[in-house]
């Protein structure tokens, strides 16, 4: 459906990322970005995804500097608390409880970039309401192992759905990449 002027690299190893680029019918190969995900002291949670996903683009564009990357990263925040990948199930568990029956947000940042420079970003933010579940519920879901490596401990696009009682804002989003965003951070390199 989309075609681009310039080879497209997406800068993640996310499956969900790579799934809704192809479900938009973009051609893009992958290649991950190894930095360091560690948020910067000081700098507020809503700010960290777009950041990370600067830091991933340029990492990638500085070595291939004729193609476009897309870079993404996605945090899941609580009164200020923010719930990235859970270290294991406890983690997991303990994530799933505090976001029990209450609503919280889902931040994805994108950023575009071209010759080593970063050519547009942004975050999009989506509010997540949970449905309130009991621990018995919320340790068989962990025990399937579909949370260990989603930002918030569950994935929305799979076993997780049930949790979700509501969602305002991009779906797409809470899976790791806005299509509006990014599709706007691509249209000038789309062919006519």
């Amino acid at each position: 459906m989309f075609s681009l002027t310039s080879p497209l690299i997406l800068a993640s190893q996310s499956p969900r990322r790579e799934q809704i680029l192809r479900m938009l019918g973009f051609e893009f190969s992958i290649l991950p970005a190894d930095v360091d995900e560690t948020i910067p002291s000081g700098m507020k949670a809503p700010d960290v995804p777009e950041a990370l996903a600067k830091a991933k683009s340029l990492h990638v564009s500085r070595e291939h500097p004729e193609k476009l990357v897309l870079g993404a990263d996605t945090l899941v925040v609580l009164e200020d608390r923010v719930l990235g990948k859970p270290s294991g199930t406890q983690e997991a568990l303990q994530m799933l409880s505090f976001l029990s029956g209450r609503t919280h947000q889902v931040y994805t940042g994108v950023a575009l970039a071209m010759g080593g420079k970063i050519v547009g970003s942004g975050t999009a933010c989506t509010e997540v309401t949970f449905e309130t579940w009991n621990k018995d519920v919320l340790e068989a879901y962990v025990r399937g192992g579909e949370s260990l490596d989603k930002a918030g401990a569950y994935a929305i696009q799979g076993q997780g759905a049930f949790l979700v009682q509501g969602i305002r804002g991009c779906f797409f989003n809470v899976m790791g990449l806005p299509i509006q965003k990014t599709l706007r951070l691509l249209q000038p390199y789309q062919r006519p």
